[in-house]
C-alpha cells in the first residue's frame, strides 16, 4: 500500500516514537515558525486552523499570543493527535483549541468542526510531507474566509547554501519523507491569478525556507 493510499499508517509509523522528542528535536532547524505565528495576527473571536498541527506545538503557542481567537488543527496522523490533545489539556486550552483527524488532500471543515472557512489558515512545515500537495494545498486556500490569508512556511530550495550541506540535509529530511516542494511558489502564483488573491512569497535563511502568505480578497467567495 503506498503513501497516498495510506497517509495515515504511513503518518503514524514515522511518528510514533518520534513525537516524544519531536518538539525538542526540531526547534533546530524548522525555521520561520514563530515569525509565522507572529504575523498571524487575528482578531478577537477570529478562527485560526492549523493544517498538518502535529503535536499540537505551533496551536499553543498561538493561543497564548492570541488567548480572544479560536484554534482548530487537523493532522492526519492519530498518534501525533493523541500527543497534540495531551499537551492541550496540559496547557490548559482545551476552551480554545478543538483538534480533528483529517487527510488534508480531502480536507472537510465542515463535516469535521462545523465550520466552512477560517479567517486564517496556516501550514508549518507539512507540504513537503504530502505527497499529493497540490491538492493539499488547494484545500487549505478553500478553506481561507473572504478578506482572509493562508500562510505558509516549508523547507526552500536551499540554493544559497553550500552544496555539501545541501545533499546532506536533502538526504537526512527524505529519511522522514520529506520533500522541498520545488514548484510551490510557481503553484501559489496560480492560484493567486485563477481566484484574485494577492500573493507575498520570500525565501529566507539563503532559501533553507520559503515563506508565503496568499490573501484572499474581501469580495471573493470561499
Amino acid at each position: 500500500m503506498t503513501v497516498e493510499q495510506d497517509p495515515a499508517k504511513h503518518m503514524d509509523g514515522i511518528y510514533r516514537v518520534q513525537r516524544h522528542i519531536y518538539d525538542v528535536s526540531r526547534k533546530y532547524y524548522l525555521l520561520g515558525r514563530d515569525g509565522l505565528l507572529d504575523a498571524l495576527q487575528p482578531m478577537p473571536g477570529e478562527t485560526v486552523l492549523e493544517i498538518g498541527c502535529g503535536t499540537g506545538r505551533n496551536l499553543i503557542c498561538a493561543a497564548h499570543r492570541y488567548p480572544a481567537a479560536r484554534f482548530y488543527g487537523v493532522d492526519v496522523s492519530a498518534v501525533m493527535l493523541e500527543t497534540a490533545a495531551a499537551s492541550v489539556e496540559k496547557a490548559g486550552l482545551g476552551h480554545c483549541i478543538r483538534l480533528g483527524q483529517a487527510d488534508a488532500a480531502r480536507l472537510d471543515t465542515e463535516a469535521l468542526f462545523g465550520v466552512a472557512s477560517f479567517d486564517r489558515v496556516f501550514v508549518s512545515y507539512a507540504l513537503s510531507m504530502i505527497p499529493p500537495w497540490r491538492e493539499a494545498l488547494a484545500h487549505a486556500f478553500a478553506a481561507v474566509a473572504p478578506g482572509g490569508a493562508l500562510y505558509i512556511v516549508d523547507f526552500g530550495e536551499q540554493a544559497g547554501l553550500p552544496k555539501v550541506f545541501r545533499a546532506g540535509l536533502r538526504a537526512w529530511l527524505a529519511k522522514f519523507s520529506v520533500e522541498p516542494r520545488a514548484d510551490l511558489e510557481a503553484e501559489l502564483r496560480r492560484l493567486a491569478d485563477v481566484s484574485g488573491a494577492s500573493l507575498a512569497f520570500s525565501r529566507p535563511f539563503r532559501d533553507y525556507a520559503c515563506l508565503a502568505v496568499l490573501t484572499r480578497c474581501a469580495a471573493a467567495s470561499a
